[in-house]
């Protein structure tokens, strides 16, 4: 979901800073929801302690795991709902923007003048997923309990989301053209494996999460892995 250097330049990219503003004022809000919900279980600095998981995480899939340029952008297995179910959209939006911008740094630094347009393409999706969340997934049932249909409603979203924030951007910056829309139907089309996919791998590490209790239930995840809201 990398978004190519000259996509969008000049003056257009001003429009990054803006979004990427809102989606860290965002990011704040989740982590204060994060830490007030948890505050039994050490509230902020529980939050902050998993944050270098999920920064590390995100490093790797970005890094590590194997990604394709495929028209407009790159496919990446970005697992977003994963790790907002093991550790809270808190730490995980901290970790997004956190990891993306390590990427960048050391290993991918002709992407930091596009940081603000990608950080926004994982950010506010990020955001959508937590809502819904709150919404499919009833306050009586723990993460680890959660069923197939739910994992693949947070991942569409979250998967869609960053589908529409590339092509938003590829239009933005290229125009509304043959040429264009067809690069970002390539990329959507592409996508489609992840949202398959990472459902799937959501039931799986849920299920060694149930399994592994014992080591799951500390303040390293969220009190919802395990616990009703």
């Amino acid at each position: 979901m990398h978004i190519e250097p000259g996509v969008v330049d000049g003056a257009k990219i001003v429009l990054s800073y803006a979004t990427a503003t809102a989606a860290f004022g965002l990011t704040a809000w989740m982590a204060r929801q994060d830490a007030r919900a948890d505050a039994r279980r050490g509230g902020w600095p529980a939050l902050l302690a998993r944050s270098p998981l999920t920064s590390l995480a995100v490093f790797c899939f970005f890094e590590v795991f194997p990604h394709e340029p495929v028209g407009v952008s790159e496919v990446h297995l970005v697992l977003g709902s994963t790790l907002l179910l093991l550790f809270g959209a808190g730490a995980t939006a901290i970790g997004l923007a956190a990891g993306l911008l390590a990427q960048g740094l050391f290993f991918a630094p002709a992407d930091l003048p596009q940081y603000g347009m990608n950080v926004t393409t994982l950010l506010v999706p990020l955001y959508a997923i937590h809502q819904l969340a709150r919404r499919i997934i009833p306050a009586r049932t723990a993460y680890v309990d959660i069923r197939y249909r739910q994992a693949l409603a947070l991942s569409l979203t979250y998967q869609g989301g960053i589908v529409l924030w590339v092509a938003f951007w590829a239009l933005y910056g290229h125009g509304v053209g043959a040429e264009t829309l067809a690069e970002v139907g390539r990329f959507g089309a592409a996508y489609l494996g992840v949202v398959l996919l990472e459902p799937l791998v959501d039931l799986g590490v849920l299920w060694g999460a149930k399994a592994l209790a014992g080591l799951t239930r500390g303040r390293l995840f969220t009190a919802r892995l395990h616990a009703a809201a």
